[in-house]
């Protein structure tokens, strides 16, 4: 088992990347979404993506909890015959986790960073204890400035955070910039 994290900026071509490595490796894929589809605008992202993968990969949607989801994936024989699981992607998944209602309370920001980083070290040990290999996707939020707003803040903190667990953990890591990969690890 192998975990290849690739990473970018937004519309760097981490998703086609990612996707075109999948079908190159011939094997049979799962691909699970984290983005929800809370909008017209993230309902045509969504299908665009859609339109983009094979009609015999097998989807999964979930917003918040891989861990669960690679663990079922390593016991559910409905998953027997998939050989590699697609993630896409955790910048997504990170936003999830913020609760918008709740976003300037900042006493719940300890916790929250907990909760998510011990998720994010729970899909990990899930991805290195299953026989199919792993592709995770996020967006990189460190190069640019600081945001103005404390919740951007922590958003890009966390999912920085995550990012940091991810790389540490993956055999391979990938840079997108302008639709090209960097091999970084």
């Amino acid at each position: 088992m192998k975990i290849v994290f690739i990473t970018g900026g937004a519309r760097s071509g981490k998703s086609s990347f990612a996707e075109k490595t999948a079908m190159k490796s011939g094997k049979e894929v799962v691909y699970v979404a984290t983005a929800q589809v809370l909008d017209q605008e993230m309902a045509m992202r969504v299908n665009l993506h859609k339109k983009r993968r094979p009609k015999n990969w097998k989807t999964i949607e979930e917003p918040k909890l891989l861990s669960k989801v690679l663990k079922d994936i390593g016991i559910n024989e409905a998953f027997i015959d998939c050989n590699l699981v697609l993630i896409d992607c955790i910048a997504l998944l990170v936003s999830n986790w913020l609760p918008l209602e709740k976003a300037e309370e900042k006493s719940l920001w300890s916790s929250l960073r907990k909760n998510l980083l011990d998720e994010i070290e729970a899909m990990l040990d899930n991805a290195k204890n299953i026989r199919q290999d792993v592709i995770i996707v996020s967006n990189e939020v460190g190069s640019g400035i600081v945001p103005e707003y404390p919740l951007a803040r922590l958003y890009r903190d966390l999912l920085g955070e995550a990012n940091q667990l991810i790389a540490r953990a993956a055999d391979e890591v990938f840079f997108m910039v302008s639709g090209l990969p960097m091999k970084i690890k």
